[in-house]
């Protein structure tokens, strides 16, 4: 499993009681919503697969997790501070009220003069401004998101329609 396959959930905070049980962080709004047989949690450059024997959620987005692999403190402590994945095919689908410029993450770009661009890889929050990260030609691209730029947004196809500055592709590309 690769990182640009999945989508980033929260990471641990701290271990627990003797028996391996962790504290996450979900800096994804709505845990309630994830499914939660198995994290991937990111170590030495890769996800690994941990498959949760039992959780609780609370209130203030966090959880205390056990994992079938992970049952003495020793093991758990080797968990503190590292981030955890899903794959992105479980990501929840948003509603049209509940959908965010954040969700973007994987749609293919289209423009109307040189068709499809690339998926978006990275979402990114600037003062005023969002930017989205795409590759076009082995090359990384930033678009910023804004309304003048978005014509149309298919959810459904998770296409966003744009019409793209004249020489933006160039700057990126006679680097």
């Amino acid at each position: 499993m690769r990182i640009d396959d999945c989508f980033y959930v929260g990471y641990v905070t701290k271990t627990k009681g003797l028996k391996g049980e962790v504290q996450l962080f979900f800096e994804y709004e709505a845990p309630n919503k994830l499914p939660f047989q198995v994290l991937f949690f990111e170590l030495e450059g890769g996800l690994v697969p941990h498959f949760v024997s039992s959780y609780k959620l609370n209130t203030n987005q966090t959880g205390l997790f056990l994992f079938d692999d992970v049952n003495t403190i020793e093991k758990a402590n080797n968990l503190v501070r590292k981030k955890i994945y899903l794959p992105n095919t479980q990501k929840p689908k948003p509603s049209k009220k509940e959908f965010s410029i954040h969700d973007l993450k994987g749609f293919k770009l289209y423009d109307k003069q040189n068709g499809e661009l690339g998926v978006i890889t990275k979402i990114q929050s600037y003062p005023k401004q969002y930017i989205a990260s795409f590759l076009y030609q082995s090359k990384e691209v930033m678009l910023p998101l804004n309304d003048h730029l978005i014509k149309e947004i298919d959810v459904k196809r998770q296409i966003v329609h744009i019409h793209l500055p004249e020489g933006l592709l160039d700057v990126y590309l006679d680097q």
